[in-house]
């Protein structure tokens, strides 16, 4: 069995910065309960969501999880300043916990870590998006230059083909993971360009994943439209169509 994975938002709320957020995923569902998702919320009641415990005592989130953080908004985010020493101090309480960091406001990153962060915490996995070549550019030397014990790229959602190699020779990224955008207005996520991207890492010796196909999907010239929730079981098919492929 993988890694149990979970979520953590200490915040809710964001504000559109790049050309992935064009259809975000949050302004959409907070739009279907009428709620101004570009307003940053505290959350009043899970704050402190990987530090309680249930009625026997143990962790709500098992030790040895992944906890995707902050995905409802940016860990970096300005307004968020005032409650960030909190959220670190959380983070720091739970050793035996992975948690997942991805930003599109890595240039607020030396800003924003605590004290003692030194090469970085052991249980961080810190992540940029690069959804297109320009923002890979901008973005990636960013976070090959800074502290972290684990790196990440989220090609998400995926515009087009990103060429990381140029970073893979410099070293540092541990996993690249490829999604498509959900929902009624996704963009094409086009396979040929997840393809090329999985062999680039394949041929440089990183890992990959593909994690969710996208609501609009094109595949060897057909495209489909995927329902939401079948996003993730696609893109596991297509995955091991993949790793078939690069068998012959």
């Amino acid at each position: 069995m993988g890694m149990k994975k979970e979520f953590w938002n200490p915040w809710h709320g964001c504000h559109k910065c790049s050309p992935g957020c064009l259809h975000c995923y949050v302004y959409y569902l907070d739009g279907l309960r009428e709620v101004d998702a570009s307003v940053v919320r505290k959350s009043k009641s899970n704050f402190r969501l990987p530090l309680k415990r249930d009625r026997k005592g143990n962790f709500k989130i098992e030790p040895g999880s992944e906890v995707a953080t902050c995905f409802t908004s940016d860990f970096f985010l300005p307004e968020a300043d005032a409650w960030r020493s909190e959220a670190w101090e959380v983070i720091r309480q739970r050793p035996d916990v992975t948690f997942l960091i991805c930003t599109k406001r890595i240039e607020r990153f030396l800003d924003c870590i605590p004290k003692d962060w030194g090469m970085g915490y052991e249980n961080v996995i810190l992540a940029v998006t690069c959804e297109n070549q320009v923002k890979c550019e901008e973005r990636l030397p960013i976070l090959l230059s800074i502290p972290a014990k684990c790196k990440y790229v989220f090609v998400a959602p995926i515009l087009e083909y990103v060429d990381l190699k140029p970073f893979f020779h410099i070293g540092g990224i541990d996993r690249v993971s490829v999604g498509g955008e959900s929902y009624q207005d996704a963009r094409l996520c086009d396979f040929a360009w997840v393809s090329k991207i999985y062999e680039d890492c394949k041929n440089c010796g990183v890992a990959f994943d593909f994690h969710q196909t996208g609501s609009n999907f094109l595949f060897q010239g057909k495209r489909y439209r995927i329902s939401h929730f079948q996003e993730y079981s696609q893109a596991k098919k297509a995955m091991q169509y993949l790793k078939e492929m690069s068998k012959n």
